[in-house]
């Protein structure tokens, strides 16, 4: 499709430059010799035929320049919404957990010395995150958490979206960095509900986290698009 633009557009552009040739060339191809005998009405006439000519061309001329005009524009705006549409795919990708992301953010590092730190204690660390505006988040740098992450208590450890994972819990939040790391030192929030249960934590800001754990996709069962 690109390449048939691209043609269209050169096609268009010789043609105009030919027909502005064309009034040059109607103008000088009849030597002055053959009109020093013509009668004034011939010439009269021939003048009128050459503006009629000319006027002929000058609308062929703005025809087609008006269509360069509509193909340059409708190859920008083809190219607009791609850039758009790739824009928006990159960024549901990651909101999906099905690609890559890196970006500033924070690492919080929970220790369970005394195994008070249960599946919902993580689960209301990972929402604090998320309500502090995390937008990619990983934990011990194998477990993309989206929206249909579970936590499940198993004993030993914690099911988080169907791996096992054991303390310390590393978790690698991408988003503005003070908020979130303001937002876990809030009395009754993060580090206090932590610690309640006889866990550390330490928070640490990071110019740049990369997480490169994606989530497991399933295809829905019972939903289908609405067309």
């Amino acid at each position: 499709m690109r390449d048939r633009r691209r043609l269209s557009q050169l096609l268009v552009a010789v043609l105009i430059g030919v027909l502005a040739m064309a009034i040059t060339v109607l103008v000088r191809d009849e030597p002055a010799d053959d009109f020093q005998n013509a009668r004034s009405e011939d010439l009269v006439e021939l003048l009128k035929s050459l503006d009629a000519a000319n006027q002929r061309l000058d609308r062929q001329i703005t025809d087609l320049t008006s269509t360069r005009d509509d193909l340059l524009d409708s190859s920008k705006r083809s190219q607009a919404a791609q850039d758009q549409a790739r824009a928006q795919a990159d960024a549901l990708a990651i909101l999906a957990g099905t690609a890559p992301a890196t970006g500033p953010g924070v690492v919080v590092t929970v220790s369970d010395p005394e195994g008070g730190v249960d599946a919902g204690a993580l689960l209301d660390a990972i929402e604090e995150l998320r309500n502090a505006g995390a937008e990619a988040i990983a934990i011990n740098g194998t477990v993309r958490v989206v929206g249909q992450t579970y936590f499940i208590d198993t004993g030993e450890s914690i099911r988080i979206g169907g791996r096992d994972v054991k303390p310390p819990y590393v978790i690698e939040a991408i988003g503005d960095t003070e908020t979130m790391a303001t937002a876990t030192q809030i009395p009754g929030g993060l580090v206090d509900s932590i610690e309640r249960r006889g866990g550390e934590v330490s928070v640490a800001r990071k110019a740049a986290v990369a997480i490169t754990a994606l989530a497991d996709v399933r295809p829905p069962e019972y939903a289908r698009p609405d067309s």
